[in-house]
């Protein structure tokens, strides 16, 4: 009987003792992070490694793509006689193209093709500075997100960072280069012609805006092109900071 009432009296003195060896917090599980890769530096061993700046890559990236591809579109039919790009007559305005063709001014209405994609061949030129002014900014945040993102998610980054600028930059240059190539003739010419045909609903488009508009969308799209192949294609990343950033998307 004493030895029932001494164990009874020992049990809680146990279980207290077995309480304080639990942890007082569970484990804080580590953050997930982009693993550290290092690449040797050229010449050196792995001793000399460098980490790579994965920052560095996506900006060396984007500028393949500002001066592979947009150079591109600069060139004479760099819009016209690319079919991803090229500038067709405004949807609004498609009926104008249709009766212009009917009536045997077929001739016309190509001109103004010609005209729009000319004068946004000229506009683009001055495209490169605002697209190495944003690479530039480019921070490991947005670097980190984008290498992990979409296949065009340098791109993305670069349209939100670069769109209001471009328009600024790009309308006033649009409508001196709608001047120049003499789209504005040739559009004036097809605009009253229509709306001299009885019956037609008038109109009067923003040439200018519409141009922008679709110059800066050529411009994103074949950098998009350029992104894509160096996510997807071993032999697109020229460099060996390219094939080490890149590389960590097939890991």
């Amino acid at each position: 009987m004493k030895k029932i009432i001494l164990f009874a009296l020992i049990c809680p003195f146990i279980g207290i003792a077995q309480l304080k060896t639990i942890p007082k917090k569970l484990p804080v599980k580590p953050k997930v992070t982009l693993p550290k890769i290092s690449i040797p530096k050229v010449g050196g061993t792995a001793n000399t490694a460098a980490t790579i700046d994965i920052a560095a890559g996506l900006k060396e990236a984007l500028n393949n793509g500002i001066t592979k591809e947009v150079s591109k579109l600069t060139a004479v039919d760099g819009f016209l006689k690319n079919e991803a790009v090229k500038i067709l007559i405004p949807e609004e305005l498609q009926k104008v193209e249709s009766t212009l063709r009917k009536l045997g001014m077929g001739n016309l209405a190509d001109q103004g093709i010609t005209a729009m994609n000319r004068a946004a061949e000229d506009a683009v030129k001055e495209a490169t500075p605002i697209f190495v002014s944003a690479v530039k900014n480019m921070n490991i945040t947005d670097a980190k997100s984008i290498l992990l993102g979409n296949e065009d998610a340098a791109t993305v980054y670069l349209k939100g960072a670069t769109t209001k600028d471009l328009y600024t930059k790009f309308s006033p240059v649009v409508q001196q280069s709608i001047g120049k190539v003499g789209a504005d003739t040739i559009w004036n010419t097809i605009i009253s012609k229509y709306n001299n045909i009885p019956f037609v609903n008038k109109v009067n488009p923003d040439i200018t805006d519409y141009i922008t508009n679709k110059s800066m969308e050529g411009v994103f799209k074949m950098i998009s092109v350029e992104e894509k192949n160096i996510r997807t294609d071993l032999k697109s990343r020229t460099s060996p900071l390219l094939q080490s950033v890149f590389g960590l998307l097939n890991k």
